[in-house]
């Protein structure tokens, strides 16, 4: 259904070709997904002629074996891949005069390339928005998906509350984390490196884990997901090591307030804008204001940042079946960070959370 929608694009947009290069793209659209490292790796959509596959020689069969039923060509690391892809173009079709790209991923290298064997060829068109949009609206299966991703962020955030103790380093906690999400569930892959940041390292958002060692009496903030058939995890809890100070109890209380507000106020109709001042406007009041320092939200799905992104000065209509965390954060600089995320769907009449664990201050006895 989706390359139908695809052809159906390449037919309304007046192009010819669609080279798409993202592999997390090139899954959604063929059932297929392969990290092809430095080596070549497309699909080739026409507006009225069957797709096809490019890979390398050493995944040809790997692909003939997937979920892709369609054409499979690949290439030796002796070829130029570059030739192999415009004879297969050209005996396709003869109209590849109109060519959309990419834009938000191909490198400029690989267009230039292209564009040698095309050299008369208009390369005007861009599939970045349209990739954007249908991905955006998620299926019942892929919720199913992303749920099941969601349990598996629970789990690891057990496995890293259980895990502290104090003079452990914050990559201990992320290395155990990471260790028994493998050896108890079966993931092979996190959406991302796991982030685990004790004291005043949590300030720093994106910053860790460190060889910095768990204290008592400070804070500790997790960032955590995992890969589950294809689908992205993403969540954010904070907890207390021993008894946390008076500020940083109150700086808790704000941020899971503003949290809950946002997660209480979503509704189809509204703009993510006014989704984001929800939770902004409370950690403002609050005199926070200024300690957050990043957007409220953004999309998921096959990757863990997608497209939308809830902030200030979005008007995107939210609507039932996107799918977007809600993550607000106060960051106060050599003192403390708070952040609770949870990702969800729009329904109907809210949203719903794929994590569920507990946001209230979870105190860890020393």
């Amino acid at each position: 259904m989706n390359l139908t929608k695809l052809q159906e694009w390449l037919q309304s947009s007046d192009n010819d070709v669609a080279y798409i290069s993202n592999p997390t793209t090139i899954a959604y659209f063929t059932g297929y997904d392969m990290e092809p490292h430095e080596r070549i790796f497309a699909l080739l959509a026409f507006k009225d002629q069957d797709p096809f596959v490019f890979v390398p020689a050493l995944n040809v069969e790997e692909a003939k074996n997937s979920a892709w039923n369609g054409d499979v060509y690949g290439y030796l690391d002796s070829e130029n891949p570059w030739e192999i892809i415009a004879d297969k173009v050209r005996s396709r079709t003869k109209e590849y005069q109109k060519w959309a790209l990419e834009k938000n991923n191909l490198s400029v290298s690989h267009y230039q390339l292209i564009h040698e064997q095309f050299p008369d060829a208009n390369f005007d068109g861009d599939l970045s928005n349209f990739v954007n949009k249908i991905r955006l609206y998620k299926t019942p299966e892929e919720i199913k998906q992303l749920q099941a991703a969601g349990r598996e962020a629970d789990f690891a955030f057990q496995i890293g509350f259980d895990a502290i103790k104090e003079g452990v380093t914050e990559r201990y906690i992320a290395g155990q984390i990471e260790y028994q999400l493998k050896v108890q569930k079966g993931v092979m892959h996190e959406s991302f490196e796991t982030i685990v940041q004790a004291g005043a390292n949590a300030a720093n958002p994106h910053l860790g884990p460190t060889m910095n060692k768990v204290k008592p009496n400070e804070l500790v903030l997790f960032d955590l997901g995992t890969m589950h058939n294809g689908y992205a995890s993403d969540s954010s809890r904070t907890v207390a090591y021993g008894e946390p100070t008076a500020k940083e109890r109150e700086i808790y209380e704000i941020d899971r307030e503003a949290q809950q507000a946002a997660i209480d106020a979503v509704r189809p109709g509204m703009t993510a804008s006014e989704l984001d001042s929800v939770a902004r406007d409370i950690i403002t009041k609050a005199g926070y204001g200024e300690y957050f320092i990043h957007r409220l939200g953004h999309g998921i799905g096959k990757e863990v940042h997608e497209y939308p992104s809830i902030v200030q000065g979005n008007d995107l209509i939210i609507e039932e079946g996107m799918c977007f965390s809600i993550e607000p954060g106060i960051y106060i600089p050599n003192v403390a960070g708070v952040r609770i995320e949870d990702c969800g769907v729009v329904t109907k009449d809210g949203y719903k959370p794929f994590t569920h664990t507990s946001k209230e201050l979870k105190v860890l006895p020393l």
